[in-house]
Order: structure tokens, then C-alpha cells, then sequence
């Protein structure tokens, strides 16, 4: 078995644009181990279901441990996040969209995961344009059961009732999450006319933009819980957006959420 160190560097000479074949004669591994470790490369672990209980599957049910955690992995996972089996194995794959213009939301996401399963190897699979920040663990499922076949979009999206006791008690963890994935914080500008001179003025807002009626009904539900003022709009292809621009409620997200870096 190949140590980490040895599967980084053949993966940063494919990187650099070295063929598969010219780095298997580099370094003596074979192509069908470096093509596996673009997928993977940590060794998959083994008898995760003993050495790694999962808190929903023990005899007294129960949550993870670092509960904020969760919250802030729960909106990640709502908005950039997605779970797959493995193909020759028990577990799943976590795997979390991390644009690489974010390097903070990538470590954050990183913790995060480490926080609520912290047996389970985390690594980072460079994309195009994203960093897809990858845990492999057989309970994943169970930590997130809005899992399911298809696009989000096409299927209920609902809280379990434990779930909703971790969003009621961590809502501005959730909120981080969701506004990481698929939100942001820009700064509009507009011009007035004042005393007969032209003024530009700029204020900060945030967006939160998803195509599930039912992640959007829970971002918005949560805002409210919060005390926070929103609107809402609907684009094209079932998008909606979802806007916070009252500065009050601009002044909060800042408290609690503040840009993405």
C-alpha cells in the first residue's frame, strides 16, 4: 500500500499536465491505482460500523456531539452537498462543492466534517473552478436522511424532528451554512439626486438563491425565527432569490455570518 505522501505527489504530476502513463513509468505505480486516487485518495477504511458508531443508529438514539457543527455541515450539505454510495462497499461518500475562490469556506468545511464524524478521513478533490471536500463514512445517510435519488429539486426536502431541535437551538449556524453554498454578500449601489447633485450611495445585501421550494422555505422560516426582514423573487426555470437588504438585518447577518473568504 502506498503511503499519502507518495498518492499526493502522483496526483500533483497529473496536475501539472503529465499523462497517466508518463507518471506511472515516474514513479512505478500503476495507472489504475493513480486513476482510483483522482477519485480517492485516502484507503477506504475498514469495519466503520464498529470501530465508528453513528449517534442514530446506537440503542439510545442520539445527535452528534458538536451540534453547531452540524447545523453549519446541514446548510452546506442543503445547498453544495450531495451523498453517494460506493460502488463496492458499505459507506457513502460526503462530498461538499467548495468554490476555490473561498479557501476560509473550504477549511471551514473541512472542520466541520471532522467536528461531527471525527473517525472519518476528510480529504479534497480538485475540480475545475471548486474543491469538492470529500468524506468517506457508511452513516452519512443516516446523519442526513434528506438523501435520496435525483436532484433536490425534485424531491421532498424536510426536516427529521431531531434535526429541527438542532436548527431551533443553532439557527445561525444553519443560516452560515446555507449562505456559503448557494448565498452571498455584495454591495449594490444606486444614485440620488440631492440639492441638485448627483450622489452615489452604497449599501450591503445579501442573496440566498436555491431551486427547492423547500430548502428556500426553510432558509426563509429560519430568518424569520431570527427576526430578520427578507423578500423574495422568482427568476426564470423555478429559481428563486431570496434577498436580505433592510439594514437592521444587514447589521445582524454581519454579526453572525459576515462575507464568505
Amino acid at each position: 500500500m502506498y503511503d499519502i505522501s507518495k498518492r499526493r505527489h502522483a496526483l500533483a504530476l497529473v496536475a501539472q499536465g503529465h499523462s497517466l502513463n508518463s507518471v506511472s513509468k515516474q514513479t512505478g505505480i500503476s495507472r489504475a491505482a493513480i486513476r482510483a486516487w483522482q477519485t480517492r485518495i485516502e484507503p477506504l477504511p475498514r469495519l466503520l460500523g464498529n470501530a465508528n458508531p453513528c449517534p442514530r443508529c446506537l440503542p439510545d438514539t442520539g445527535v452528534p456531539d458538536d451540534a453547531a457543527a452540524y447545523a453549519y455541515l446541514l446548510g452546506l450539505y442543503l445547498g453544495d452537498g450531495c451523498i453517494s454510495a460506493h460502488p463496492r462497499g458499505v459507506g457513502h461518500y460526503l462530498r461538499i462543492a467548495c468554490a476555490d475562490a473561498w479557501p476560509g469556506l473550504i477549511e471551514a468545511c473541512r472542520n466541520a466534517i471532522k467536528a461531527v464524524r471525527p473517525k472519518s478521513g476528510v480529504y479534497d478533490l480538485q475540480r475545475q473552478g471548486y474543491v469538492s471536500v470529500t468524506s468517506y463514512d457508511r452513516h452519512w445517510p443516516c446523519l442526513f436522511p434528506q438523501h435520496g435519488p435525483g436532484k433536490k429539486h425534485h424531491r421532498l426536502i424536510a426536516l427529521e424532528p431531531w434535526q429541527q431541535v438542532i436548527v431551533e437551538a443553532h439557527p445561525w449556524e444553519l443560516l452560515r451554512g446555507l449562505i456559503h453554498s448557494d448565498g452571498c454578500r455584495i454591495t449594490n449601489w444606486t444614485e440620488k439626486v440631492v440639492g441638485g447633485e448627483r450622489k452615489r450611495y452604497e449599501y450591503t445585501r445579501y442573496f440566498f438563491t436555491n431551486t427547492s421550494a423547500d430548502i428556500v422555505n426553510l432558509f426563509t422560516g429560519v430568518l424569520d425565527r431570527v427576526g430578520l426582514q427578507w423578500r423574495s423573487a422568482r427568476r426564470g426555470g423555478g429559481v428563486q432569490n431570496v434577498s436580505i437588504a433592510r439594514k437592521a438585518s444587514v447589521a445582524l447577518m454581519d454579526q453572525h455570518i459576515g462575507p464568505k473568504y
